[in-house]
């Protein structure tokens, strides 16, 4: 079987991509994965590092706006059709999968021209311009998000890499801790605003962080590559060339085993992203979301869902400050129990296994397709197969309960039917905070 993704650009686009090809390899270390991308976007150095085939096309972003650039749209969109359509032609494939971007969208035109079933993922509650063209070109259309308005679509989960998916936060905690110099005896702030860091994040921190410290709380600092030095501390208590016994604050600036940063963490201070907020989730990490102010809303919408539910808090950007965190995170993060059920209830959000869903459904998928263009009379087009239903696969040691039964089915109209998930809670996660025990 060969699967071409397309999910480059940005990090929530790669991850995603990334992830289902991992499932597959588990699945079926036969399955041939080849990658979309451009010269621009981060899966030129991400793609390689994983093992994968990369294929570039020419960019084409699509203006938001009535530009004289939007003119120039069509002719480069043409090129980069038609450069994808050589190389679905060239690898034989199978099935597109996209998950967004610059790339996707003559992805998608490519291979409805050259009749490879396509396969759509949105991360977002928001679908962008991509992916709602995607899901006119096909029935084959899944959610990362429940409440998700897309055309045929179906609620799965968004796929995450199996290094976070089995994390057991409790079990790897003070390894992790003792990797980033912290202390094992006291709760930590996990503070990230992405691979380039959050420049406001990292500003309110910096009038904060003798305060958190002061109050036993300890600080991993996640500032971004660009961004080390603006992260000291401003109200001068408890700064980072303390003694050694004291309070530890630990500023980086790139972390390449997020897994060990969320195990060392018991709360975080984060952006919104689509893959940050099913990476907490799926980990049992409760966090302060901050959504990005700029776009279409959509890191809010990300957050939302899980604040409701208990699993964080959620500030806007505008309004973080210094004082913020004092008077209004600083009482959580020193209190147990609140943290202890917010963990909890962040852990049942989560999702673990979207990654094995989604690379079954591909499967199933190929398959129908392949058997559909068998039966059809020589010479006419296989008529399109409803989406096959996703059944749990056959997991070697699955955790008990890591299994969830997509729960939500949209259609055109947006009308939804609920199922309730198979196996219960996640097998970790949650918990009291593990300096409490």
């Amino acid at each position: 079987m060969r699967v071409v993704l397309a999910g480059g650009g940005s990090a929530g686009h790669i991850e995603p991509a990334l992830a289902l090809a991992d499932a597959l390899r588990e699945a079926d270390s036969s399955i041939q994965v080849t990658c979309l991308g451009t010269q621009r976007g981060l899966e030129t150095r991400l793609v390689p590092l994983r093992g994968y085939d990369l294929e570039l096309i020419p960019a084409v972003p699509l203006p938001r706006s009535v530009t004289p650039q939007l003119l120039t749209v069509p002719g480069r969109l043409a090129g980069a059709v038609h450069a994808t359509g050589k190389i679905l032609d060239r690898v034989h494939a199978d099935v597109l999968v996209g998950f967004g971007g610059y790339v996707a969208t003559p992805a998608y035109l490519a291979a409805k021209r050259h009749n490879v079933p396509i396969v759509v993922h949105e991360a977002n509650p928001s679908a962008g311009i991509a992916n709602r063209l995607g899901a006119r070109l096909t029935t084959y259309v899944f959610t990362g998000q429940p409440d998700t308005k897309l055309r045929h679509s179906r609620y799965l989960g968004l796929p995450i890499r199996r290094q976070i998916a089995d994390l057991d936060r409790f079990a790897l905690g003070d390894k992790a801790r003792a990797h980033f110099g912290l202390r094992p005896d006291l709760p930590v702030l996990l503070v990230f605003g992405g691979s380039q860091g959050a420049k406001s994040l990292n500003r309110a921190l910096a009038g904060a962080v003798g305060a958190i410290r002061a109050a036993g709380v300890q600080v991993l600092h996640v500032t971004g590559p660009k961004n080390l030095g603006e992260s000291q501390a401003a109200d001068g208590t408890l700064a980072a060339g303390a003694p050694s016994h004291a309070v530890p604050y630990v500023a980086l600036p790139y972390v390449d085993r997020m897994d060990l940063a969320y195990a060392a963490a018991d709360f975080a201070l984060c952006r919104a992203g689509a893959m940050t907020c099913a990476e907490l989730t799926a980990v049992g990490l409760p966090a302060a979301y901050v959504p990005l102010p700029i776009g279409n809303g959509e890191q809010r919408l990300n957050a939302l869902p899980i604040v409701q539910h208990g699993g964080g808090l959620l500030v806007e950007d505008a309004e973080l400050t210094a004082d913020w965190i004092k008077t209004s995170l600083l009482p959580v993060l020193t209190n147990i129990d609140q943290v202890a059920g917010m963990s909890e209830a962040a852990a049942a959000m989560g999702r673990k296994d979207a990654d094995r869903w989604l690379a079954k459904a591909v499967i199933e998928i190929v398959s129908a397709e392949k058997a559909s263009r068998a039966a059809a009379p020589a010479g006419e087009p296989a008529a399109s197969q409803p989406p096959p239903p996703v059944a749990p696969a056959r997991q070697p040691q699955a955790q008990p309960g890591s299994l969830f039964t997509p729960d939500r089915t949209q259609s055109a109209r947006g009308e939804t039917a609920k199922s309730q998930p198979s196996g219960g809670q996640p097998a970790s996660g949650g918990g009291r905070h593990r300096h409490a025990r």
